[in-house]
């Protein structure tokens, strides 16, 4: 166990909390109100614990576990351990069994209360990670659109309410947003995705384009790959188009955050395309002149 395992280990919140600065997105950049950041960051700490839940992730020690009451021989129960995350997240907005266990759900309950936030969206992102467990393939693209309804869109439908800026039209942008970036973080991690026995290509567009699974293991994407590959990005560049106007919908350092979102899936985009869209070899990345450039588009409500 290295020094920074030894530290998550000993606070599982901090530990999982500084994960932040690696993500593909910014979570609550400098610009925002110290009052948004607070907040976004409770939120995100509740996101990507249960994310690690899902994916096995958790630091090392078996910490978090112990928190949430799960003896130390069943912490590998990935839906186990999902099911008292979901009973400590209950505790948070009806505390008739005490105040939550775990500190990051504890960080989150002031969060709460102030911005009046619903569980529904904190369900979701738990129902999606145990469909993870449950579900390893998507034989259509809807199946797919299903699961970024429970697994992404309540991310931006947080960030809207955390904001005070939900209106109908746009948490409908958001949902495409927020979609498209799935699909985009899907294509990116191909291999990936498959090292953990899952494929979000859905079932039907991988027999159009003439792809197995055992395509997919390869160190190369051959042509049918790239063809497949392209397609899906298609679709998700378009849903990132349909959602931008959410950009132009609102006013000040919310607006460069969003816009942040649109210009990051973009640019990804861009980057699996000069990659000639063979994702397999690891996530095509895009540099910060390309994402400021993008953003650039975005804010100018050119694209």
């Amino acid at each position: 166990m290295t020094v920074t395992d030894t530290a998550h280990a000993v606070d599982p919140e901090r530990g999982t909390l500084a994960k932040a600065a690696d993500e593909n997105f910014p979570v609550a950049p400098f610009f925002l109100p110290r009052a948004w950041r607070t907040d976004l960051m409770a939120v995100y700490g509740f996101a990507r614990l249960v994310d690690d839940i899902g994916d096995g992730d958790l630091a090392p020690g078996g910490a978090d576990a112990r928190l949430l009451g799960v003896p130390d021989d069943r912490a590998d129960d990935r839906l186990l351990m999902l099911d008292a995350f979901e009973a400590d997240l209950r505790r948070v907005f009806d505390g008739s069994d005490g105040p939550p266990r775990h500190p990051l759900l504890r960080r989150l309950a002031p969060t709460v209360r102030r911005r009046a936030l619903t569980p529904e969206p904190f369900l979701g992102l738990i129902a999606a990670n145990r469909q993870d467990q449950l579900v390893a393939r998507y034989e259509t693209y809807d199946d797919l659109l299903a699961y970024c309804e429970l697994s992404a869109n309540p991310v931006g439908r947080l960030v809207l309410a955390v904001t005070g800026t939900s209106t109908p039209e746009r948490i409908r942008r958001s949902d495409e947003i927020c979609t498209a970036l799935q699909i985009v973080e899907h294509l990116q991690d191909v291999a990936e995705d498959l090292g953990r026995d899952r494929i979000y290509l859905p079932a039907e567009d991988m027999k159009r384009f003439h792809v197995e699974e055992t395509d997919l293991a390869a160190p190369t994407a051959n042509a049918s790959v790239r063809a497949l590959i392209a397609y899906e990005a298609a679709r998700a560049r378009d849903l990132l188009n349909e959602g931008a106007p959410l950009v132009g919908s609102v006013h000040g350092r919310l607006r460069l955050l969003l816009a942040g979102f649109v210009a990051g899936g973009r640019a990804a985009l861009n980057a699996i395309a000069a990659a000639d869209h063979d994702v397999l070899p690891g996530p095509p990345k895009s540099g910060k002149v390309h994402l400021l450039r993008e953003a650039g588009v975005v804010l100018r409500g050119e694209g």
